[in-house]
Formats: C-alpha cells, sequence, structure tokens
C-alpha cells in the first residue's frame, strides 16, 4: 500500500483542478523530491477582488495565524513562500490572474493574494463576505454570493516522468460555475 496513498502534493479544499497522484512509493519519492527541487510546475487561475496595475512576485513567508489555528498568515515566523502572479483578463471591480508556485505551503495563493489586497472572490477564509460590485445586476450578485469556495483553478502542471524521464504537461478546463462567473462578469463590465 502507498503511503498517503500515493498523494504528492494537495488542493485546498474547494480548489479545483490537476493534482499529482504516483502509483508506486518510488515514483512518489521521486515526485516529491521533484517538487522540492521546484521542478514540478503547476500554475492557477484565480479571481479576485481588486485591480492590480501589473503583475509580480509575492516573496513572503507563510507560517500559523497566532490566534486562528485554522488559518495562515504571512509571518517573519514562517517559511519561505514565493508566488507570481501575471493578469490574465481585467474587469472593472475583478481581475482574473494567472499564477505559478514557487513552494508549497498550505494556503499560499491565498493567503499571498488577501495579503497584498487582492483576495479571491468566494474565500470566507481569507477574503471576507461577498462583495458585489456597484450597479452589478441581480444575476452577478447572485453568482457572487452563492459562489461558495474560493475561485482557484489549478489549470496546468508540468512534470518529469519518474522512470521515462519524459516531460509532460496537462490542462484543466475552469469547472462550470468558475466558467459562467466569468461570462457573467464579461457580459456586464468592460474586459481589458
Amino acid at each position: 500500500m502507498l503511503a498517503r496513498a500515493g498523494i504528492v502534493h494537495r488542493l485546498d479544499k474547494g480548489t479545483t483542478g490537476l493534482l499529482v497522484v504516483a502509483r508506486t512509493e518510488s515514483a512518489r519519492q521521486k515526485l516529491i523530491q521533484d517538487l522540492e527541487a521546484r521542478t514540478i510546475h503547476r500554475h492557477y487561475l484565480a479571481l479576485v477582488h481588486g485591480r492590480p496595475v501589473a503583475g509580480g512576485k509575492v516573496d513572503e513567508p507563510i507560517g500559523r495565524h497566532l490566534k486562528d489555528r485554522r488559518r495562515m498568515a504571512v509571518s517573519n515566523k514562517g517559511k519561505p513562500a514565493v508566488t507570481h502572479f501575471r493578469i490574465e483578463r481585467r474587469y472593472d471591480f475583478h481581475t482574473l490572474l494567472r499564477l505559478r508556485l514557487e513552494t508549497g505551503r498550505t494556503h499560499q495563493i491565498r493567503v499571498h493574494l488577501a495579503h497584498i489586497g487582492l483576495p479571491l472572490v468566494g474565500d470566507p477564509l481569507y477574503g471576507g463576505r461577498p462583495r458585489p460590485p456597484p450597479r452589478a445586476s441581480a444575476e452577478l450578485v447572485a453568482l457572487l454570493r452563492s459562489f461558495d469556495r474560493q475561485a482557484l483553478h489549478a489549470i496546468e502542471l508540468s512534470i518529469t516522468h519518474p522512470d521515462s524521464g519524459r516531460r509532460f504537461t496537462w490542462e484543466s478546463a475552469l469547472p462550470q460555475d468558475f466558467q459562467r462567473l466569468l461570462e457573467v462578469l464579461a457580459s456586464q463590465y468592460s474586459i481589458s
């Protein structure tokens, strides 16, 4: 039986998309080494509240929140964490970001984006309550209020196969609820 069912890395509850699971223990150990060596590339799409001026990098350590043990926080006592982001699409009050992780800390993307003032849509732990934009249609307000998970999707994953040494890349389409939210935003607000 494989340790930890062959799981190489995790996705936060509510995050959709690609995950690496090994079929053998030796493959799992090799893939974990690759993850630590940063040769496994993971890309995400995230819908955030706010409009950053440009892409960038968040290089802030992450550790347990001092008062709420369920949460993580940027902390000088935490472990190093690096998240790169670039703008995929802008809406009037929201932005779709493409992110790349260098490290893999618990809740890393959610913590880093909230830390720089760009909390994920639908994230009650780090994003607060739903915030429909001014003059939003009833449909958009309903979608934002009913989006009951963070708008975060692991869209692309690249690994080197532990046995053959060949490089593989997979992509995962956005789930229907995330896609619908983007369609409604695009129909109501300008895109740039």
